[in-house]
């Protein structure tokens, strides 16, 4: 049985979810709404841990999540362009730009392209694009000297 024909049944700490639980849900979110979860539910998994799961949810074109891995992943990259972001975080970033650049489609190729402006260029960093969705909400192509 695949984790698409699986049934999702919960999470057992919604703050804290295992990568299965994470993938179970994405394929069944109408099971448990975003606006049920947690305030900052999307801040909070948006770590090392569960980066992983949420890059291949965010490459799934057929995840009904889709959209809200993707925004996990613009999470993921901002922090990981902090000054201060480990050098695990870094690298992990630079791997998955590298492989939506190299089979992503349009959504996960503008992804990349923003990341590599930001990580060029950590200065543009702009909360209500990075954190807060609207990259994900109108999705485009940031230019390199300028929005």
């Amino acid at each position: 049985m695949t984790v698409r024909e699986s049934t999702f049944y919960g999470f057992a700490n919604p703050v804290d979810p295992r990568p299965e639980e994470m993938q179970a849900w994405a394929y069944h979110p109408e099971a448990v709404p975003i606006d049920a979860m947690p305030g900052d539910w999307d801040l909070l998994i948006s770590g090392d841990v569960l980066a992983p799961t949420l890059f291949e949810l965010a490459m799934d074109r057929q995840c009904p999540a889709r959209r809200f891995a993707l925004h996990c992943m613009y999470i993921y990259a901002a922090d990981g362009v902090r000054q201060n972001a480990t050098g695990l975080r870094k690298r992990r970033l630079k791997k998955f730009v590298e492989r939506a650049e190299e089979v992503g489609d349009e959504p996960m190729a503008i992804w990349a392209h923003n990341c590599r402006v930001l990580m060029s260029r950590p200065e543009t960093f702009d909360y209500s694009d990075w954190i807060e969705g609207g990259l994900v909400r109108h999705p485009r192509r940031l230019g390199m000297f300028g929005r």
